[in-house]
C-alpha cells in the first residue's frame, strides 16, 4: 500500500524567501550583465511536484515561499526554466553578493571581519578536545574518518561512563553537511558545551549523560567549509572538495548516501549541478566515513543509535523521511511509523517555532542522511534547517551575534529527541 501525503502549497509557510538586493542591483536587471551565476527568483512553483521540476535543472535552490523560489543559476539554467513555464527574475551577481557580504579583511584563515566568532575547522579541534581535557570522566574524542584533503573527522562522545561501551540508547548529532553552512558547526559545540559544562549542576543535562551515549560530529565537510572562507572571503560553497574525471570538483554529500541513491530525480548527475550526487554511491571518503561509524554502531544484531539530528541552514524547518518519495505509507515505512516522525517532529517543532513536514514537502530529494539513516538502520532522523527563514547569501552567512540565540534555540527540540531515542 502507498499512501501519498498532501504536499506543502501557497501560504503553508515552507521559508522565508527574503529578496537580498545588493547595492547596485534591482530585480529585473540586464541578464547579460552577470558574467556567471546570478541569484534569480522563480516563480509558479507552487507545489512540490514544480518546486521538484526546479530543483532537477540542477540550480541550487536557496528558499522556497508561497510559490516563489529563490535560487542560484546560470544563464542557461534560468532560460531553461523559463521554456519550462516558469517566470524568473534575475535579482544580482551571486559573485558580488558574496564580495559584498565578506565585508573586509580578516585574520590569516579565518572568517571574514566581524565573523571571527565561528570555529575554523582547527578551532573546532581545539574545542573538542578542551571539552575533553576539562571534563575526562564523561568525554571520549575519536575519529570517524578522513575526508578527501585527508582531514580528520572528529567525534566526541559524551556518557557518564564514556570510556565504555554501555548498554544504552545512543544518539547521534552531525553538522556541516554543506559547506557555507557554518551556524551548523556551532550547534553541534553548542550540544558540546551543554552536555559537558551543565553535567553535575543541571539536572536535565545529568539525567540525559547519565541515561544515554551521546555522539557529535560537529563538521562532516570541514574541506568545504575551510573553502568557503579562503582569502578571509565567503565563497558560497555547498559540496565536498573531491575531483571527478572531468575536473569539476564537488559532490553534494547530501545526494552521496546509499540508500535510494540517484532513484527518483532528487539529485544531479552532473558534476557541475549543486546537487551532483557522485559517481556512485557512498564514493564520497565523508559519506563513506558516516556510513561506516553508523554501521559500526551495530552490536549483537542491533542498531545503537535510537536518534539522528542533521543541522542545515536555512529555513527554519524540521524535516523526517521519506525525502524520495511523496508517499508516507510505503516500502520501509508503516503508518504507525509515519505517525511517530510526525509526532516527535511537531513537538521539536513547537520548542523552537521552525515548520514541521516530510523531507518530500518541498521536493524530492534522493541519497540523503536522513532517509538513509532510517531506510538502512530504523533510526528516528531528522533534518533540522537552522535560522534564518530566508535572506539569500545572508541566510547562509548570518553574523556571530546570532549565534548564541540560535543555537540554544534549540535546546528544547534537542532534548525531546533524546526523551524520545529508546
Amino acid at each position: 500500500m502507498h499512501i501519498t501525503r498532501r504536499v506543502l502549497g501557497a501560504g503553508a509557510g515552507v521559508t522565508a524567501a527574503v529578496l537580498v538586493l545588493v547595492t547596485g542591483w534591482q530585480a529585473g536587471a540586464a541578464e547579460e550583465q552577470v558574467p556567471g551565476q546570478g541569484l534569480y527568483q522563480v516563480r509558479g512553483a507552487d507545489t512540490a511536484v514544480e518546486r521538484t521540476d526546479v530543483s532537477r535543472t540542477g540550480v541550487d535552490v536557496l528558499g522556497v515561499r508561497e510559490g516563489a523560489m529563490e535560487v542560484v543559476a546560470g544563464p542557461a539554467q534560468a532560460a531553461a526554466l523559463r521554456a519550462q513555464g516558469f517566470t524568473v527574475s534575475l535579482l544580482g551577481d551571486w559573485a558580488a553578493m558574496l564580495d559584498a557580504r565578506g565585508g573586509g579583511v580578516a585574520r590569516a584563515a579565518d572568517f571574514p571581519a566581524g565573523d571571527e566568532g565561528y570555529h575554523t575547522y582547527e578551532e573546532m579541534v581545539a574545542a573538542l578536545r578542551s571539552a575533553a581535557s576539562a571534563h575526562p570522566a564523561i568525554t571520549a574524542v575519536s575519529s570517524i574518518g578522513s575526508t578527501y584533503e585527508g582531514r580528520d573527522l572528529p567525534v566526541i562522545k559524551i556518557s557518564d561512563n564514556a570510556a565504555a561501551d554501555e548498554d544504552e540508547p545512543e544518539v547521534l548529532f552531525t553538522c556541516n553537511m554543506h559547506a557555507r553552512e557554518h551556524l551548523t558547526t556551532e550547534m553541534c559545540l553548542h550540544i558540546v558545551d551543554r552536555f559537558t559544562s551543565g553535567y553535575g549542576t543541571d539536572d536535565g543535562v545529568t539525567a540525559n549523560v547519565d541515561a544515554k551515549e551521546i555522539w557529535v560530529v560537529p563538521s562532516q565537510n570541514p574541506d568545504g567549509a575551510e573553502f568557503d572562507i579562503s582569502g578571509g572571503e565567503y565563497q558560497g560553497w555547498r559540496k565536498n572538495r573531491q575531483p571527478g574525471d572531468d575536473g569539476t570538483v564537488g559532490t553534494d554529500l547530501n545526494r552521496n548516501f546509499s540508500y535510494k541513491w540517484g532513484c527518483c530525480g532528487g539529485s544531479s548527475g552532473s558534476p557541475s549541478a549543486e546537487t551532483y550526487r557522485g559517481p556512485s554511491a557512498a564514493s564520497a571518503p565523508e559519506v563513506r566515513a558516516v556510513q561506516s561509524f553508523v554501521d559500526s554502531r551495530v552490536v549483537g544484531g542491533v542498531q545503537q543509535i535510537k536518534g539522528h539530528i542533521d543541522f542545515h541552514t536555512y529555513s527554519e524547518l524540521v524535516l523526517w523521511p521519506f525525502g524520495f518519495t511523496h508517499d508516507t505509507v510505503t516500502e520501509g515505512m508503516t503508518q504507525e511509523e509515519y505517525d511517530r516522525f510526525t509526532s516527535v517532529g511537531e513537538e521539536m517543532a513547537a520548542s523552537n517555532g521552525y515548520t514541521p513536514d516530510q523531507s518530500s514537502g518541498l521536493y524530492i530529494t534522493d541519497g540523503d542522511i536522513t532517509d538513509w539513516m532510517w531506510g538502512q538502520h530504523k533510526v528516528l532522523s531528522y533534518c533540522f534547517e537552522m535560522y534564518p527563514s530566508g535572506g539569500g547569501v545572508e541566510g547562509f552567512y548570518p553574523p556571530d551575534e546570532d549565534i548564541a540565540p540560535q543555537t540554544t534555540r534549540n535546546d528544547g527540540a534537542v532534548d525531546i529527541l533524546l526523551s524520545n531515542a529508546t
